[in-house]
């Protein structure tokens, strides 16, 4: 059985003092939740790990994480069928809204290049869109840094809806290393934004624990 609170509970140590940034160690935090995790659980890690890499970014994925299931293997084949991952509820949302993201940010890209405004949009989700107002400003700005504050913020915020009435889930941990992800990447590109949103990601994972001695 997953130990889901001792995994969120050991986050916080992450923080230090917060004076030194380059100190977080994503890979090894990711390491170490991957190693309490089931052999189920480690499999939606790492399928939410994949989402955060461009080389495996396409339809195929995708489809798997809106909860597609990939054709079995010919049965005569000499190829096994890969394993899956389960079916899990923040994968499907937090990719669903990533989709949306995703093809806004092309039809901007469309818009502004003069190409067909379909060209390179696929797997167009259904369904309520309320963030697609702000979406749309995030992307209108001029300076490309606030820009990609806001389409990262966006992002915090979803993954962080998502997982606040499941504090102790594999959601919840998917929703701390998909946060995480996000500071890691401005730690590199902005020192003052990575503080901003390490003091915000400290707060937030402690905040799921109230009582809890965090040795502060």
């Amino acid at each position: 059985m997953n130990n889901y609170e001792y995994i969120i509970a050991s986050l916080p140590v992450l923080s230090q003092d917060g004076k030194d940034l380059r100190n977080l160690d994503y890979d090894g935090t990711v390491a170490f939740i991957r190693q309490q995790c089931s052999p189920s659980d480690r499999m939606l890690t790492d399928q939410l790990l994949r989402g955060f890499d461009e080389e495996t970014l396409g339809e195929a994925f995708y489809r798997e994480a809106l909860g597609e299931r990939i054709r079995k293997a010919d049965p005569f084949s000499a190829e096994p069928t890969p394993p899956q991952p389960p079916k899990n509820a923040f994968i499907r949302d937090y990719f669903t809204f990533d989709l949306r993201v995703r093809n806004a940010k092309v039809r901007f890209l469309n818009k502004a290049l003069g190409r067909p405004a379909g060209q390179d949009i696929f797997l167009e989700p259904g369904g309520e869109f309320p963030e697609a107002e702000r979406l749309a400003a995030v992307l209108a700005e001029k300076d490309i840094l606030k820009r990609e504050r806001g389409l990262d913020d966006l992002m915090w915020e979803k993954a962080l809806s998502l997982v606040t009435f499941r504090p102790f889930s594999i959601d919840a941990v998917l929703g701390f290393i998909a946060r995480f992800h996000i500071l890691e990447r401005w730690i590199r590109l902005d020192e003052q934004t990575g503080r901003e949103l390490f003091r915000r990601l400290v707060e937030e994972v402690r905040g799921t624990f109230r009582g809890v001695d965090f040795h502060e």
